[in-house]
């Protein structure tokens, strides 16, 4: 049964809305987070297993020392205060992906506390407060089989791949963020992609969405305007992409406004994104810290980071995605609304990384955001996630620049590099794009067009010289793109008016 949902503009009428963002990072560590079992993803199922994060009896825990320097750098990227004392503790829930029965992460010591991301929507900046910053084990993977929807309810059975279970997470929780309105949506996309970028640079994982190295549990709920307590939420559990992030709280919105109009009572439980229709569907009544029955992992020692460590890895922090795009902004010689497009869109890395290739910013710019964003978001998916490389577009702009192709025909070489025909040099060849020279082929495609067209070619001869444009269009239809516009018009000129 479908939910019923008011409209999105209507509900700002009525609402304030109050989100808050738990997202799970995986980090890129070579083995799990308290044994030697590689994390390689792919593998065979249960491949990437052993007593320790199968937990077996008698296998004790050592924790992973990169690990915990990964999120230690990332609580300082995010202005985190350092625990100088924290330690794990076991959060008792049992799922068939749990293999312990019970989840190694940290409660009330977590490693970092207390930091601040500041996002910009629309030229307008939002403080999302950072709570903390922990370290835990990720689960394994259920696969249930059979059912049109992939989830444990109409399959026919379920597997288990333990591979995933024990590889380092780390979960970074924000405070609720109120004040937002409107761009509440906006504004949660906006801080898991700033967010991303943060990991990206400190090189902590590989952060890629599709293949769960980061997800989101979204928070959202709706209070009416005026009053002095917050509404019931709902946390929206694994969203896997940034618009959907964006679509999730969209929907969310909608949907308990509606339940609250009727004189209902929102929930307060988990619910299930789909990536199909951009809706939410009822899960679990959601637990509390109680329910956990939380208490100190006695197989692993305290963690006391000292001081001089914590300021040796504060000193080495790579610069960070807002300095960066400081700093770009004047290198590239673009206005801060044009770097904000290229954030909203996802690109200033893919520019960035573009230009390193070899392109202008100029042209790096109009590609990404002008082809590339059109086919992506045809598409439905993100700028990163298309079939072509930086080096590739750098490899495509460098073609038109040395007149090797123009922009239609650079467009085709496009299509060939994301059907995986090869780099765009070798599609051009295969494909036979290369623009045509002042060939005889030519030469009898511009007679043909002014012979084709005696009244256009009057017009001309007679002083219109605005009317050749008809006779370029007709050679570049009859050359099917090949040509150059600028030869063509060119030649037209000296037989039209030069003669």
């Amino acid at each position: 049964m479908s939910d019923t949902l008011v409209d999105f503009d209507e509900v700002l009428t009525r609402y304030e809305p109050v989100i808050g963002l738990e997202t799970h990072v995986e980090l890129g560590t070579e083995s799990k987070m308290f044994c030697g079992c590689s994390t390689t993803f792919g593998a065979e199922p249960n491949t990437q297993t052993c007593p320790v994060c199968l937990g077996l009896p008698g296998s004790l825990p050592v924790a992973n020392a990169v690990a915990i320097e990964s999120t230690i750098r990332i609580g300082l990227a995010l202005g985190c205060r350092i625990a100088s004392w924290s330690r794990f503790a076991r959060k008792n829930y049992f799922y068939p992906d749990i293999p312990k029965g019970f989840q190694t992460s940290q409660y009330d010591e977590p490693l970092c506390t207390a930091g601040h991301l500041d996002v910009e929507v629309d030229g307008e900046t939002y403080r999302v407060e950072i709570e903390r910053v922990h370290l835990e084990e990720d689960t394994g993977k259920n696969l249930h089989v059979g059912g049109a929807t992939g989830r444990i309810h109409g399959a026919d059975y379920s597997l288990i791949d333990y591979n995933r279970a024990g590889i380092p997470l780390v979960e970074i929780v924000t405070r609720p963020i109120p004040g937002a309105g409107a761009k509440a949506p906006e504004v949660a996309r906006a801080y898991v992609t700033e967010l991303r970028e943060i990991l990206l640079a400190l090189g902590v994982s590989e952060v890629r969405m599709e293949q769960g190295n980061l997800r989101s549990d979204v928070n959202t709920s709706l209070a009416p305007i005026g009053s002095l307590e917050w509404g019931t939420r709902t946390e929206t559990k694994n969203v896997n992409s940034l618009r959907s992030v964006e679509r999730a709280v969209r929907y969310e919105m909608r949907r308990q406004a509606a339940v609250l109009d009727a004189g209902g009572r929102v929930l307060q439980e988990t619910r299930h994104f789909h990536e199909d229709t951009g809706s939410t569907s009822e899960g679990r009544s959601k637990e509390e810290a109680t329910d956990y029955r939380y208490f100190p992992e006695p197989d692993l020692v305290p963690i006391a980071p000292d001081e001089e460590w914590i300021e040796k890895l504060r000193a080495a922090l790579p610069e960070l995605p807002a300095a960066r795009r400081a700093r770009l902004r004047e290198e590239w010689g673009v206005s801060p609304t044009e770097m904000a497009w290229l954030v909203n869109a996802g690109a200033v890395e893919l520019v960035g990384d573009t230009v390193a290739a070899g392109a202008s910013p100029a042209d790096a710019r109009k590609w990404w955001l002008g082809e590339l964003a059109r086919r992506a978001n045809d598409a439905g998916v993100e700028l990163a996630e298309l079939a072509v490389t930086p080096a590739q577009v750098a490899e495509l702009v460098g073609l038109v620049t040395a007149g090797t192709i123009n922009d239609q025909l650079a467009r085709q070489a496009l299509d060939g590099v994301l059907a995986g025909e090869g780099d765009p040099a070798a599609v051009v060849e295969s494909r036979g794009l290369a623009v045509m020279g002042e060939s005889d082929e030519l030469v009898s495609a511009v007679e043909a067009a002014i012979e084709g067209n005696p009244d256009v070619a009057e017009k001309v001869r007679g002083g219109k010289v605005q009317a050749i444009g008809a006779l370029v269009g007709a050679v570049m239809k009859t050359t099917r793109g090949k040509a150059d516009a600028a030869t063509v018009k060119r030649m037209l000129e000296e037989r039209l008016i030069s003669s």
